[in-house]
């Protein structure tokens, strides 16, 4: 049998390292593992959990009218219903329904680099500002027209500084009063903070800050971070990743409990998502997703099981 030329052996030699590379990078094994983990722990989560691949789509890449660029973060208001998302080209905060229709712009001052957003209670929020690596709690009443940090609160993290590769998302844990902070890459970190007061006192805070850790080694199997929620009624953590599409959903104790594959063709997507963004989850269990530069979705549980979502599992 003839050997290869060499070209061609250098032809096969590189496309075997690309493959190998993109299986590496991707975390291609160890998403198949866990996907075939979670599936057949469906007996035990399905009625406890969210229970991500009972999701389907309901508003699927509805363009927001109103927003041309980088929405990015989000987070559910519980007392007004609604939806806030911050956009850093201006600086910008916006409310939208559920149904994704845009109901106000606030120009946000004193950030240059907006990537995150939460709701705390009342009229509190926190925002992440990628380019400071802080956090700023913000008051945004049902009028407020515009929000700026100059003299508000805020907590500056210095940990592995990189510049436009920091602290991303950020979703606040009303049921146990702490912050949870996603770092995109380099490395991907969940960090919690303790010790703050949604009350804001004048004395400052007396913080506490660790990494959540997965209970399994391997089971941050995505290749970057772009969003997490909490989901209180449930207390599991959502984390969303841009580059590998995909939402997991995690145990209190850090077990992989589901997945939502933003792929086309799963949850009956029609299209990919192209750059996911943001996730928040609603009281009544519907999930909304935000992509870059502004598209808008929803999916929600099957009929069948809908209960599930809103049933608080033992903490």
């Amino acid at each position: 049998m003839p050997r290869p030329s060499p070209r061609k052996s250098l032809l096969y030699a590189v496309v075997l390292g690309l493959g190998a590379l993109f299986v590496w990078y991707f975390k291609v094994l160890a998403l198949g593992y866990y996907w075939l983990s979670t599936t057949l722990g469906a007996s035990q989560w399905a009625g406890t959990s969210l229970w991500l691949p009972d999701y389907k789509v309901a508003v699927e890449g509805v363009p927001i009218q109103g927003l041309s660029r980088n929405a990015s973060g989000l987070t559910f208001n519980t007392e007004t219903g609604t939806l806030f998302t911050v956009i850093n080209r201006p600086p910008q905060i916006a409310e939208l329904t559920t149904e994704g229709r845009l109901l106000r712009v606030i120009a946000l001052d004193g950030v240059k680099d907006p990537e995150g957003i939460t709701y705390v209670q009342g009229d509190s929020y926190v925002i992440s500002d990628e380019d400071s690596h802080r956090m700023y709690w913000v008051q945004i009443g049902r009028d407020t027209q515009r929000v700026s940090v100059a003299g508000r609160p805020s907590l500056g993290i210095g940990i592995d500084k990189l510049h436009n590769s920091s602290f991303e998302g950020i979703s606040w844990d009303g049921v146990h009063k702490r912050l949870y902070v996603v770092r995109e890459k380099l490395p991907m970190r969940v960090l919690v903070i303790t010790g703050l007061d949604p009350a804001m006192p004048s004395t400052g805070f007396n913080i506490d800050i660790s990494e959540w850790k997965s209970s399994r080694a391997a089971s941050l199997f995505m290749s970057d971070l772009s969003s997490v929620t909490l989901h209180d009624e449930t207390g599991h953590l959502l984390l969303l990743s841009d580059e590998s599409a995909l939402i997991v959903e995690y145990a209190p104790d850090g077990r992989p409990v589901s997945m939502l594959p933003l792929w086309r063709g799963f949850s009956g997507l029609q299209r990919k998502v192209p750059q996911p963004e943001g996730v928040a989850v609603g009281p009544d269990g519907r999930l909304y997703l935000l992509s870059e530069p502004n598209l808008f979705y929803r999916f929600e549980r099957t009929s069948a099981s809908a209960s599930a979502a809103t049933t608080p599992s033992p903490k």
